[in-house]
């Protein structure tokens, strides 16, 4: 069982920075960490994944060169550096773990979700 804990969201203006945080209650250096959102009224959407040794990151086309992800594993903690934010990326954001790519990135099958923190950026 791998519990997740995020932090670090708040409110900023449009073109301000947030650096999210992801703390594992365990290893996960044999699963893929991402990170997801879910804006009011809408599905949740994948965001930004990062590979058990963090040397591959795949990304939302909308967010690419905005947000880097990047992890950890001696501390066992992700992060997402996110800038330039938009109104648009406002939403509910979670840490997902998962150690099939294809299963839990491609098909959005995750194994552990933590209980999101929030960001919401105005105009």
């Amino acid at each position: 069982q791998v519990q997740l804990a995020e932090s670090g969201g708040g409110s900023v203006q449009a073109g301000g920075s947030l650096t999210l945080t992801c703390a594992a209650s365990t290893d996960t250096y044999l699963r893929f960490m991402a990170w997801y959102r879910q804006a009011p009224g809408k599905e949740r959407e994948k965001v930004a994944c990062v590979s058990t040794t963090g040397g591959s990151t795949y990304y939302r086309e909308s967010v690419k060169g905005r947000f880097v992800i990047s992890r950890e594993n001696i501390k066992k903690t992700v992060y997402l550096e996110m800038s330039s934010l938009k109104p648009e990326d406002t939403g509910m954001y979670y840490c997902a773990a998962f150690r099939d790519f294809f299963t839990g990135w491609v098909s959005g099958s995750v194994d552990y979700w933590g209980q999101g923190t929030q960001v919401t950026v105005s105009s």
